[in-house]
This record gives C-alpha cells, structure tokens and sequence, in this order.
C-alpha cells in the first residue's frame, strides 16, 4: 500500500480528527476487521492514514515524530475504564540496557502519541465500532517523572541479568508485559544464561483509565499525593509516602483515629487514616498516584507468633467465566495479580492483644510465584469444566477446589455474604460464591523477607 506522508504533528491530528464518529466498515478497505485481534489499528493504519503497518522503533509517523495508538475503553454505569493496558514496542534486552530514558526505544517511539479510543460494546460487530475521541498526547511532566523511575526499575534487573524474572507489578505507571505468540515466547539476555520471556512496555490499563477520564472525559480530577515533581526527580514515590507516613508508627488504630478527629468505622477506615498522614482529602485509594498506578491497600494484622492471622482474598471469580477463559495470560486473576503493586498497612499485636501500626511496605508478586497461582487457577478451571464435587457432613457443604495446603502460595475458599450468596456452575447447579486466597503464611514469608532478603 502507498505511504502517505505526514510531516508534522498538527497534520496528524488533523486527518486523526477527521475519522471521529465515522463507523469502522466505512473505512476499512481491505477486509482487515474480519481478522483477529489488532484489527481495529490496522484498518485505521491502512485505510484512513494511507501507510503500511510495521513494528518498527520509529514512530509510526517518524517524519512528524508521532506514534498512533487505537485503543478501546468500556463505559459503565458509573464509571469508564480503559478495557486493556496500552503496549507499545518490545523490549530488546541485548540492546536497550546500554541506553538511558531519554535515548531508550520506549521515549522515542512513544513521547508523542496520537491516541484514539473507541468504546468497545460487547456483543457487537466491530465494524459498528467508531472512533469518538483523539487527542494528541504528550506525558505529563509529573507522570513523566514516575514513567522515567518505571522504565530504570525495568532495566535494572536486565543489567543484573534477572530479565526472566520482570514483573508488571515491578513498575507503577509503565509495565513490560509479555508479548509474542505465547508466553513461551522466550528470548536470550545480556548477563544470564537464563532465558526470559518476550516483553513490550506498556502503559498500564489502570493508567490508561485515568487518562480518559482525567483528561478526554474531563471528569473531576482526584487529589494528589505529590504536588511538585522536585522530589521525584531523585527519590520514587513509594519513598515519599513511606517518608510521611513512617512518623506515625507505633500508635494503635484508635490512637490515630483520635489524633485525626475521626470516628468513622468504615471498613476502609486505613485508608482513611493513611490520606490523613498524607495530607489529602478523601481515601488514599481514590488519590490520582493510586489511580494510575492501581495499588491496591491491603491491611496485614500480624500476631505475637510473628504469623499474619488472616489469608488474603480477592473478588469473587465467575464460575462459568473462569471455565471459560481461554489462558492464563488472559485470565480475570492473571491481570489483576500480574501489574498490581500492593500497599500493606501492617498492624502488630503486642501483649496486651492491641495492634499496633507499625509499617507500610510496596509489595508486587514474584513472577516465581506468580507461576504457582497459575496452577491453582488451571486446577480450578479444570474442576469446574470437570463438574465440582460437592460432598456433605456435620461440618457443611464441602468441594474438591485447590486448599491451603496443597500450594505454598494461594488457594480457593468461599467469599460469600452467606450460604444464600450463590452464583451457578456451568452444569446449572447453583454454589457459595468462591475466591482465589494468598496463604497467610505465605503472607508472613512475604513481610519477613522485607527485613531479611535471605529468608
């Protein structure tokens, strides 16, 4: 197909503006969107801009310097997220370390994109599909600062020869996620003998989120933990808020609630004291850093014996929708675990039984142990097309789900209100909503090893 040339930024955005509200089966000239996935970027590629695809470092408009992303978001009845993470152009670990930010393939493919969204409506033919929104993007200085940090965290552990052992949830704003045909997709690194998967960086999809409604939407702005970037130019915003919050250890619940004139007892009540200590309104969840990093506050009580006392659950899973997924890597459990940064607000118990604030720690999940959960969720799924066993006895209903101590990592249990509380299997009967649960002693293992790497 002929390229057509576009030779400044304002020429992009301008034929970008041109395709707004225009369904997609009037642009696409060559069949594309009967294709697979990808299609939607092609046919705008191809048909509407006039140039041949290509994965190249260049932008894809490299005489005007700009990179043309089309991505979907999903609209619902209080909220629009974007419907996936944003990946951009794969890492090449024998060449990228070498490289600073400003030189890296990342910043020079991607420093100005022309971004357009689509809104993904399931059930429907994509080529009803239309583009409504474009915007020619340029990172703002205060994540631009946060994305720089991300992008060194990755390329350390290249120049340490741990490629094969990157997470997304290493970063906050930019991930490198797996990409290739499959996440057998391996590939040689510079200081290891190890082979590690194929990854592209990628902007995450809770970033991308708050990037169509901060800034497409126009939706009200969440507060800021930092409000000046001079402190992010050498120090991570994980240390900053460890820096305010470090003051008010050693003080129970209570002690801090009294200290702030609150006297709520929400649930959430943590992570109300947390926005406290930092100085913002609201819950430290719903600030604009934890928006787009999508770091998730989990309160850890921690017992005399030095064991967390509780395991930790995630949202019930969908039993048919679980049964259904095609794979790991797109599982519901997959992409919430693999890019999630935690925050573990960390209560000890003391003698007298009272807990005691006594830390915070930034923790994401070892890609080693991410590969655990992976099987208790191919153990899962295959009960559940298997058809759950289900047995009665003085003690309840019992079932054949993955338990706590078959898997040193995670297990299945109910996350129910109730015995009423119930969503149906694939065979028609009905069961107690279940979850996927991190073992608390696993938990214990993950807080020691903070104070003492060696364990």
């Amino acid at each position: 197909m002929h390229n057509q040339k576009y030779l400044t930024k304002e020429a992009v955005f301008k034929r970008g503006l041109e395709i707004l509200n225009i369904p997609l089966k009037q642009i696409d000239k060559t069949n594309r969107l009967k294709t697979g996935k990808g299609a939607i970027g092609t046919v705008i590629e191809e048909s509407w801009f006039g140039y041949t695809p290509n994965s190249g470092n260049e932008p894809d408009f490299s005489e005007a310097g700009v990179e043309l992303k089309v991505t979907p978001y999903l609209r619902g009845k209080q909220s629009i997220r974007a419907k996936e993470r944003l990946v951009c152009n794969i890492i090449n670990y024998q060449e990228e370390y070498k490289k600073t930010f400003w030189t890296s393939s990342f910043w020079h493919k991607c420093n100005t994109m022309l971004l357009m969204f689509y809104e993904y409506l399931p059930g429907q033919d994509k080529e009803n599909f239309k583009i409504d929104h474009v915007v020619l993007f340029n990172f703002p200085k205060e994540d631009l600062a946060i994305i720089k940090r991300d992008w060194e965290t990755i390329m350390y552990k290249v120049r340490v020869g741990k490629a094969h052992e990157i997470s997304e949830g290493d970063t906050l704003y930019l991930a490198a996620c797996t990409k290739g045909m499959n996440a057998s997709s391996l590939r040689s690194q510079p200081f290891s003998h190890f082979l590690a998967k194929q990854r592209a960086y990628s902007l995450k999809a809770s970033y991308m989120t708050q990037l169509l409604n901060k800034y497409i939407f126009g939706q009200q702005r969440s507060p800021r933990i930092i409000k000046s970037t001079v402190f992010l130019k050498s120090n991570s915003l994980e240390n900053y808020i460890i820096q305010k919050i470090s003051p008010f250890y050693g003080k129970t619940q209570e002690q801090l609630k009294t200290f702030f004139d609150i006297s709520s007892h929400a649930k959430n009540i943590n992570e109300l004291l947390l926005s406290k200590m930092l100085g913002i309104t609201g819950h430290i969840s719903h600030s604009e850093e934890f928006q787009k990093a999508g770091i998730i506050p989990k309160t850890i009580r921690v017992q005399r014996n030095g064991k967390v006392k509780e395991s930790m659950s995630f949202p019930a899973f969908d039993f048919i929708h679980l049964s259904q997924e095609p794979s790991w890597e797109e599982s519901e459990l997959y992409a919430y675990l693999s890019p999630t940064k935690f925050l573990f607000v960390i209560f000890q118990e003391q003698a007298n039984g009272e807990y005691v604030f006594t830390r915070i720690m930034f923790w994401n999940m070892p890609i080693k142990d991410l590969e655990e959960v992976h099987k208790v969720w191919k153990r899962t799924q295959e009960i559940i097309r298997e058809g759950v066993e289900l047995s009665y006895s003085g003690a309840g209903i019992q079932n054949n789900f993955p338990k706590m101590a078959e898997n040193s990592v995670a297990h299945v249990r109910p996350h129910a209100r109730n015995s009423n509380d119930t969503l149906a299997l694939p065979d028609g009967r009905c069961m107690t909503k279940q979850s996927f649960w991190l073992n608390n002693n696993y938990i214990t293992k993950q807080i020691q090893k903070e104070i003492d790497p060696h364990l």
